[in-house]
């Protein structure tokens, strides 16, 4: 895991000013919409600025603390079901870099947060919704979300999300819309600089560190995750991708290698380093679409290794 020196790697100082006038002068909205791209920080500046609504009304060292831990008595999350059993991040955390679409909110959830705000504040004079992956609100979670809005109450709601489209335009006309910017590559390398030790940038000479950042699509956090995955890729595999392969029982070795030691989601990653490494040594558009139908395969879990085998030995017949 790459350590960070300081915990605000991802902070928007556009998005941050906004958000202290917004403490400092007590002008809360009933419900802010924190959008941009995965990986900017629209989680982590969220927990901050709960912090800071928190401390302006009741000061207290433990409020980080009970926050990161999700355990303040007026605060609550809401995620994805399949994600609610996991433990819950901190401030400092990444998030996450790609979602099981199959996963939903669902309107039990939802209708918990009006039982949650019929109850007094304990130590604040608000109590704060944090709602991840709004987008993935069902549409009978989103109607019930859309009533409680609709209602006075003495909450917050701030509802996080990289695809403002799949929300409801009702719920939409009722929030303030944060918009978290993407990082300029200058941005990202100024940042990794700044907070990151470069020689935890173990990148091979046929992936250059400029594709990464490229490949990244302005998301610091993305970068920092393709580069723990091409760092944590074996010796047994890297040292086969300098260019397509001819030989099949170094295909059927390397496919076996790839689909026992990676997960779905690194292995689609490992597929985006060789298009880039490949591209740059054969400049072959037939080749990289046997990559994308690769990729196919892979995100629908058809048989993996076999994806690989079939896909490596289409590439070995191609003129290069």
């Amino acid at each position: 895991m790459i350590e960070i020196k300081k915990n605000n790697l991802f902070f928007n100082e556009e998005v941050n000013t906004y958000l202290h006038s917004i403490i400092k002068n007590k002008t809360f909205a009933n419900g802010y919409i924190f959008y941009g791209a995965e990986g900017v920080g629209k989680k982590q500046t969220a927990l901050e600025f709960i912090k800071g609504i928190f401390k302006e009304s009741y000061p207290s060292a433990k409020i980080e603390e009970r926050i990161n831990s999700n355990n303040h008595p007026d605060f609550l999350v809401i995620e994805p079901n399949s994600t609610l059993a996991t433990k819950r991040s901190d401030s400092s955390d990444l998030e996450k870099i790609s979602k099981n679409e199959s996963e939903v909110i669902k309107i039990d959830q939802i209708r918990n947060i009006k039982t949650f705000l019929g109850q007094k504040s304990i130590s604040s004079g608000k109590k704060i919704v944090l709602i991840i992956d709004a987008h993935l609100l069902n549409e009978a979670a989103s109607n019930c979300l859309l009533k409680t809005l609709e209602e006075p109450s003495n909450g917050i709601f701030i509802l996080l999300t990289p695809k403002l489209n799949f929300l409801l335009d009702t719920i939409i006309s009722r929030c303030q819309i944060v918009r978290f910017r993407s990082f300029s590559s200058k941005q990202i390398r100024s940042t990794l600089k700044d907070y990151l030790d470069p020689s935890q940038f173990n990148i091979n000479t046929n992936l250059k560190f400029e594709d990464l950042i490229n490949y990244s699509n302005g998301s610091p956090f993305k970068l920092l995750k393709y580069i723990e995955i091409w760092n944590e890729l074996s010796d047994a595999i890297t040292s086969k991708l300098d260019s397509p392969m001819k030989n099949s029982l170094e295909i059927l070795e390397v496919s076996k290698l790839i689909s026992e030691q990676l997960d779905i989601h690194q292995q689609i990653c490992l597929v985006n380093f060789i298009q880039i490494i490949w591209w740059r040594k054969t400049k072959n558009v037939s080749l990289i679409k046997k990559l994308e139908n690769l990729k196919f395969h892979l995100r629908k879990k058809i048989q993996p290794k076999l994806a690989w085998e079939i896909t490596f030995l289409k590439i070995s017949l191609e003129k290069i």
